[in-house]
């Protein structure tokens, strides 16, 4: 696999404090989107999902793990490249697969293809960690040219 020569440079705890400073409205007061672990070419991110996540019926909103698909392509750029504030999503493709319980959502993210300007990743969202997976997505991240 190509990620496992991709080394991060940056801990979960390093990028969460980095997250609170540039991206300050993800968690507002309460950290609820977060990394857990970063290890070569992977990264671990969680939700702790409360009843402002929930839609109806009773499970989590597909906004909610779309978010944490997001976040989860994004500690994997920032933990593998350093600070690259600027680094954006170009894609997300998601599937829902079967109903988030509210509670801890782990990510398991990978990163399948590292580039000069381009990070592609996938992410498998499980509920409760280490449950089945309720939802899985591809993405790509746009990496800004370097100074």
């Amino acid at each position: 696999m190509a990620s496992e020569n991709i080394r991060p440079v940056m801990t979960a705890e390093e990028v969460n404090t980095y997250l609170a400073q540039v991206y300050p409205q993800l968690n507002d007061t309460l950290a609820e989107y977060y990394a857990v672990s970063v290890a070569p070419g992977q990264c671990v991110v969680r939700l702790d999902a409360s009843q402002k996540h929930v839609r109806p019926g009773g499970t989590v909103s597909g906004p909610s793990l779309f978010t944490l698909a997001d976040i989860g392509g994004y500690v994997c750029v920032l933990s593998h490249l350093g600070q690259e504030a600027l680094s954006v999503t170009t894609n997300l493709n998601i599937n829902f697969m079967r109903k988030a319980e509210p509670g801890p959502i782990d990510g398991h993210c990978r990163i399948l293809k590292m580039g000069r300007s381009l990070m592609v990743f996938d992410i498998e969202m499980r509920s409760p960690p280490g449950g089945p997976v309720v939802a899985h997505a591809t993405g790509t991240y746009s990496i800004p040219p370097r100074k």
